[in-house]
């Protein structure tokens, strides 16, 4: 099974994944700047999300397999890879497998340490969608609405939203696995793995997902990473502040 993906330009190969209940038009408006200046950019679908397979495995190394076959399939080498929250984890984990594969590695407001379980929230608010009743994406925010305050969240969430049939909705993600699995988004990166080459972290200014006192373990596992921040941007960095992400993105590569 191969991740679905969306293939803008051409150039040099410069692969991005986006982050837990994400999809790859999370990250269009920046991959079409980065297709328009000489890279062929490959926004991916992670398993369990998006228009990729659904599968009942969940885990960082397998995440990373499916990246490898995909480069497999599609003849990538020497990769520039970036991936967000989760996607970032995943990015590393690839990177420390199969560093031969990756030129230059960018992960995006998440750090190789473990997270606290922190979505639980969300996905019992997923749970109750019930879509014998909902009928429009209005009415899938009114459920929404009355455990996720924040607007913007529930607009990134319904995002998942699409038509199975004329009359009935669904959601892309494969919810109860992912419900099931959700330990695994937060695991740390495992001991002793290294990626000696290029690497940049990118956190933001707002957002505490990357704390000071992360650095030695960054270092410790991406001797050469430098590490950034994304002003006036919270989680989202590359949404709330997508042109000094770019600018800063541009400068490393």
């Amino acid at each position: 099974m191969i991740l679905y993906s969306q293939i803008l330009g051409s150039g040099k190969p410069f692969v991005i994944l986006h982050g837990f209940l994400g999809m790859s038009d999370n990250w269009k408006t920046l991959g079409t700047r980065w297709s328009e200046v000489g890279y062929e950019v490959h926004l991916l679908d992670l398993r369990n999300h998006g228009r990729s397979f659904h599968s009942d495995d969940f885990s960082y190394k397998i995440m990373a397999e499916d990246l490898k076959n995909y480069c497999e399939e599609h003849d990538l080498t020497e990769i520039i890879l970036l991936g967000h929250s989760m996607g970032g984890k995943v990015a590393m984990q690839f990177a420390v497998n199969y560093p031969q594969m990756v030129s230059k590695l960018i992960v995006a407001d998440i750090g190789p340490k473990a997270y606290p379980m922190h979505h639980q929230d969300i996905l019992k608010a997923l749970s109750q969608l019930d879509f014998s009743k909902i009928k429009s994406r209005g009415e899938a925010e009114d459920v929404l609405s009355e455990y996720i305050k924040d607007k913007g969240t529930r607009l990134f969430l319904l995002k998942n939203l699409y038509r199975k049939t004329k009359t009935e909705l669904g959601l892309r993600i494969n919810l109860p696995v992912l419900s099931e699995k959700i330990e695994e988004v937060g695991v740390a990166l495992p001991d002793n793995t290294v990626f000696k080459g290029d690497t940049l972290f990118l956190g933001g200014e707002e957002s505490g997902y990357i704390e000071p006192m992360d650095e030695l373990l960054i270092k410790k596992h991406f001797p050469k990473a430098k590490i950034g921040t994304i002003s006036k941007a919270g989680h989202w960095l590359h949404a709330e502040n997508p042109d000094e992400f770019y600018d800063n993105v541009m400068n490393f590569l």
